[in-house]
């Protein structure tokens, strides 16, 4: 699967950056990583997410939401950024019907995912007339009034790479070589963008560190922003801070290459493996603030969950059967919760715009 790499880099003239290799190798609408139809998510896939691990996790966030549209806090619109597969949004509906079926009567859903595959998949597991699948968020009702929400959605974006060598800064590109395979190429940094950025966040790298740039992401934020009007926006996702990004352990950058749940460097098996980079939460909260979102909630999501009322899902196991539906609904809440299990990695975000909404409100 190398060589429509070489083939789209040599039509580029000879090197292309990291976001232009990821947006090939990712979300090419043929070739792409997550345009094939097969099954990427959980044991027979590349990684895990948090609601693969169990519904209860889209049961905790059904509470939340139906709560809001019930107190009128936001109008009775949901839409998920990046849905995949549709599990999450699946698992929220079937629980917000059940715990609200006065505001769930008058919900609107949407879906906005760029894979086909996947929107096929969403179609199958939702099957509801009030649910709509879209490719793109420029395909949303504007100005949208509603609930935005996400999980590890930035995590996927295209980033372009920087490294700093000799007290010069370059950006990383990618080549190939005369065995062709796919290499590395440094080269003198000219793109404003990335120097803006390093500006706007104030950032000096250390000699040798290698630093990735989250240019996608502030665009798709800038989108978010233009169309929403009155809305609760929820992001969910592992990243650092950039006090957390100087750290010597980090001088590497966190881009990484997964399939069937081995860690492999970004540019092998192309096509056939998901790649992922931290976000930077700091760039995610400043932008937030430029744009006057008042950020109502920013926890780790372990205690998240736990504050938002996981617990309550705990069932008794009376009958002593491990494998049975309450021993692994209580294992997947204990997994969820515990201070060394995956969610201590992901931070979870709620913010607002143009509404009444409260920090107090939120539990």
């Amino acid at each position: 699967m190398i060589q429509p790499v070489i083939d789209y880099i040599n039509k580029q003239g000879g090197a292309i950056t990291y976001s232009e290799y990821m947006n090939l190798v990712l979300y090419h609408p043929e070739l792409g990583y997550y345009s094939k139809r097969e099954k990427k998510i959980g044991k027979d896939g590349d990684f895990y997410t948090s609601s693969n691990v169990s519904d209860v996790f889209a049961k905790v966030f059904a509470n939340l939401f139906a709560r809001l549209v019930k107190i009128g806090a936001v109008e009775p619109f949901f839409c998920e950024l990046g849905g995949g597969t549709g599990r999450f949004l699946s698992a929220m509906l079937r629980e917000w019907e059940e715990i609200s079926p006065e505001t769930f009567k008058v919900l609107k859903v949407y879906s906005v995912e760029k894979s086909g595959y996947h929107r096929e998949l969403q179609s199958a597991s939702v099957k509801l007339n009030c649910h709509t699948s879209i490719s793109s968020i420029d395909d949303l009702p504007k100005p949208y009034s509603g609930i935005l929400f996400s999980n590890e959605l930035f995590d996927a974006f295209p980033v372009e790479v920087i490294e700093k060598n000799k007290n010069q800064l370059f950006e990383v590109c990618i080549s190939f070589n005369q065995e062709n395979e796919l290499v590395e190429k440094r080269v003198p940094l000219k793109n404003d963008k990335i120097k803006d950025y390093l500006n706007w966040q104030v950032i000096e790298l250390c000699e040798g560190q290698r630093f990735e740039i989250p240019l996608a992401m502030l665009e798709y934020l800038e989108k978010i922003n233009a169309l929403a009007h009155q809305a609760v926006i929820v992001t969910i996702d592992y990243g650092y801070t950039n006090k957390e990004w100087q750290h010597p352990a980090r001088y590497e950058g966190s881009m990484r290459g997964y399939l069937r749940h081995r860690m492999l460097t970004p540019l092998v098996n192309p096509f056939e493996m998901d790649l992922t980079a931290h976000i930077h939460f700091d760039a995610l909260e400043k932008r937030a603030v430029e744009f006057g979102w008042n950020m109502l909630k920013s926890e780790r999501q372990d205690l998240f969950l736990a504050n938002a009322g996981i617990l309550s899902y705990l069932k008794g196991n009376g009958d002593l059967n491990p494998f049975g539906e309450a021993a692994k609904q209580n294992r997947a809440i204990r997994s969820l919760i515990m201070p060394d299990g995956m969610s201590s990695s992901f931070q979870v975000y709620i913010h607002e715009k143009g509404t009444n909404l409260l920090e107090k409100d939120i539990y």
